[in-house]
């Protein structure tokens, strides 16, 4: 009896911290490039170790239950290996937020990073700690700390989207891991040098106040707009016509910056198709919006008629 008793708040404290964690994160590790002279089970060890470091760590302060967990995908390319134990990855980011009252999921983040250089020797624990990044190995620590930028990114994005400015304190702990980003000849993506379209500059777009507008439009794109889809579709392009004007305003003041590019990244048909059920006007005036502010997809826009 006495064993029943101690055994059931160790059930329910598993059980509160299986709920606890905030990511549904499917990560895969890819490694068709590496020479066949390195043992692929290490890449299956990898991934297995990067899965459970996404999924089981606490990210946040806050109890998310099994519905609210953030659906993401994590894919780590591993190009070659560049010395012993080392390797050059791209990895890809993608994460997804329901729409209210609906199946629908509208792209939050969507992006490649092809500055991911690491070591890993199979075995070696999987670990990240926010005040010490660079760690004993800056080669070692740089995979883990790059996923941590990017679940911070993908946090704060989320948030900014259901409260304004919602994200902040995300957007600072990535901005926290840029500041003490590990160091190495070999490691790049991180500094204001390594080029536009980096850790560094995205989240410099989400923590300057030169950028301020990125979050009213993140705001009112998905919880003005999108989530008044099933109650109200032509307040739901409102909201979303609303949401271009705060970035045609940003990018007239921060011409070419990163963030915009990061916003459309996934989301051009998913716009599309929303306009083309407008009336004319509203066709012509967010067509005229988005042919300027999205030049990727302009032949996509050009469609909504």
């Amino acid at each position: 009896m006495i064993k029943k008793i101690f055994l059931l708040p160790l059930l329910l404290f598993v059980l509160q911290s299986i709920q606890a964690q905030e990511l549904q994160a499917n990560l895969t590790v890819m490694a068709n490039r590496v020479s066949t002279e390195v043992d692929k089970k290490v890449f299956q060890t990898l991934q297995t170790a990067l899965t459970n470091f996404l999924n089981t760590r606490k990210w946040t302060s806050q109890t998310y239950q099994p519905h609210e967990k953030i659906k993401c995908n994590f894919l780590v390319n591993i190009d070659q290996e560049v010395g012993q134990n080392v390797y050059k990855a791209s990895l890809t980011v993608q994460a997804a937020r329901p729409v209210f009252n609906s199946t629908y999921e509208s792209p939050l983040l969507n992006l490649q990073d092809n500055d991911v250089v690491f070591r890993y020797i199979e075995f070696q624990p999987v670990e990240f700690n926010e005040n010490r990044v660079q760690g004993n190995d800056p080669l070692s620590a740089n995979l883990t700390a790059v996923l941590a930028y990017y679940v911070n990114i993908i946090l704060g994005l989320d948030h900014a989207s259901f409260s304004p400015r919602g994200g902040d304190l995300y957007f600072q702990k990535a901005q926290t891991i840029v500041n003490n980003a590990p160091e190495s000849r070999d490691v790049s993506g991180w500094k204001a040098f390594d080029g536009q379209r980096n850790r560094f500059r995205m989240v410099e777009n989400l923590t300057d106040n030169r950028f301020t507008l990125i979050h009213d439009a993140l705001y009112t794109y998905y919880r003005l707009g999108l989530d008044q889809l099933t109650e109200n579709e032509e307040e739901a392009r409102n909201g979303v016509l609303n949401a271009l004007n705060y970035l045609t305003t940003l990018n007239k003041d921060q011409p070419n910056s990163m963030i915009m590019q990061v916003f459309f990244q996934g989301k051009s048909n998913e716009i599309a198709k929303l306009f083309s059920k407008g009336n004319p006007e509203m066709k012509v005036r967010a067509r005229d919006l988005l042919v300027k502010l999205d030049l990727t997809n302009a032949s996509v826009y050009k469609d909504i008629k």
